[in-house]
């Protein structure tokens, strides 16, 4: 026996004789998540409403009637008192709905010359731009701490590494300068990201626009997009603005994690190059002596969170038809989350950053003792000695290694068993001996 009429969709439902099953309105809805974009989906509809009326495709007491109805529904979700319904599928439904039952039947006049289609597309774009926005100011605020520490620590010595072995010294500002500009490159992307998403959706209807004298230019103008989309099809179906802010999002969590490692390393005993503030580390529940770099370490793991999620979107993209496919309604949930996962981690790592204290002595003393000064040596004899640099770098590996079977910095080895190597070597070579002068030597 098929169910009441009345019990279909009263959005939608006007061809349907039933109700979706209980199992269908569950994977159907997307309110549980999409309701995040209230506040964009009243902005837009605020916007098609005052063009509707402008047009005079709708009277301006109707458009007068729709925006105070829609302000009234903003001001019930910022209190909390308005219900969202998972019947009505999604945040645009819910708002039309509730505007039915404060002014009545006039609110379905809100829809017309515009479908779920590109509502939704324009909803998720001014949420994704102010998404950029946000994430763009976090970075900032990030690079400011990495630009007073690479200033305070300019001369600060430290054994640079590759391959986690002593290299040649740095000091401890460029090696958090590198960081301000991994950093940059992501604001950057964020940027460029906001920039190529700013067109406007809004107007293209199902797919193929409207016949009704929209327009598009004044919708996009009074919702700050550079312009409409000139596409129409290409407007609703349209998603590679989500998986760039998903990579976007992806490739600076990847260089927060580069950061988290190092901060976990140089926390250990072993290394001892840093000391986490009490603010931003945890114990053991049976261990008293430890202190752990918990938040570094999820720091680093919250990275596999935004890879996937980059992942996710791009699997179900990936081989949809034009236009629009109910698949696009997953488009949201790994977006948000990127977007959360991302501001929690630059918080975290401007607070741990901000708060460490770096043990000088001891990472001055890790360059002095690793042979980082070693490739001074080769380029020593090359310089002075105009020897082939192959050769060079043979010679320089036998005082390397002679300084390992005595336990010696090479700055201590004699005179003597430097010229067991080379005879050719003078008292001049220990000039370039000391980590200081070397990094010295090295910056143009």
């Amino acid at each position: 026996m098929k169910k009441d009429k009345k019990s279909s969709n009263q959005m939608w439902g006007g061809r349907f004789d039933a109700a979706p099953s209980d199992v269908m309105t569950q994977i159907n809805a997307s309110i549980g998540i999409d309701k995040r974009l209230w506040a964009q989906d009243i902005a837009g509809s605020k916007a098609h409403c005052t063009m509707l009326a402008a047009q005079k495709i709708i009277d301006q007491a109707d458009a007068d009637a729709i925006i105070k109805g829609l302000d009234l529904i903003a001001a019930e979700i910022e209190s909390g008192t308005f219900e969202f319904k998972e019947t009505l599928e999604d945040i645009h439904m819910n708002i039309e709905s509730r505007l039915k039952d404060l002014i009545g039947d006039v609110a379905g006049k809100l829809h017309t010359a515009r479908s779920r289609n590109d509502q939704v597309a324009t909803d998720f774009k001014l949420w994704v731009r102010g998404a950029c926005d946000q994430l763009i100011d976090e970075i900032e605020a990030l690079q400011k701490i990495f630009e007073t520490l690479s200033h305070k620590h300019k001369n600060d010595i430290m054994p640079g590494f590759t391959h986690l072995q002593v290299a040649q010294p740095v000091t401890l500002g460029m090696h958090m300068d590198s960081y301000w500009h991994m950093l940059d490159r992501d604001k950057t992307r964020f940027q460029d990201c906001r920039a190529r998403l700013n067109k406007s959706p809004l107007g293209a209807c199902a797919l193929s626009g409207t016949g009704f004298d929209t327009n598009r230019d004044m919708t996009a103008k009074a919702l700050g997009f550079d312009s409409a989309m000139s596409n129409t099809m290409d407007a609703v179906s349209a998603r590679d603005f989500a998986t760039e802010f998903l990579f976007c999002a992806a490739q600076c969590g990847l260089n927060l994690s580069r950061l988290a490692e190092e901060i976990i390393i140089w926390a250990t005993p072993q290394f001892g190059f840093i000391q986490l503030s009490d603010d931003w580390s945890t114990g053991s529940s049976i261990m008293p002596q430890k202190k752990n770099p918990d938040a570094a370490e999820l720091v680093r793991a919250k990275t596999g969170r935004l890879t996937g999620n980059l992942v996710q979107l791009m699997t179900v993209m990936k081989a949809l038809p034009l236009a629009y496919n109910k698949d696009m309604q997953e488009d949201k949930e790994s977006v948000f989350n990127s977007f959360d996962t991302l501001t929690l981690c630059l918080k975290a790592m401007a607070g741990m950053m901000e708060s460490a204290v770096f043990d000088l002595p001891c990472m001055r003393a890790a360059a002095e003792d690793g042979y980082a000064t070693a490739t001074e040596i080769a380029d020593w004899l090359v310089r002075h000695l105009k020897m082939p640099f192959r050769e060079a770098h043979h010679v320089t590996g036998r005082i390397v290694k002679m300084a390992e079977e005595k336990n010696s910095k090479l700055s201590d080895l004699a005179l003597a068993d430097m010229q067991s190597a080379c005879a050719d070597i003078t008292e001049d070579i220990y000039n370039y001996l000391d980590p200081a002068k070397a990094v010295q030597s090295r910056i143009k």
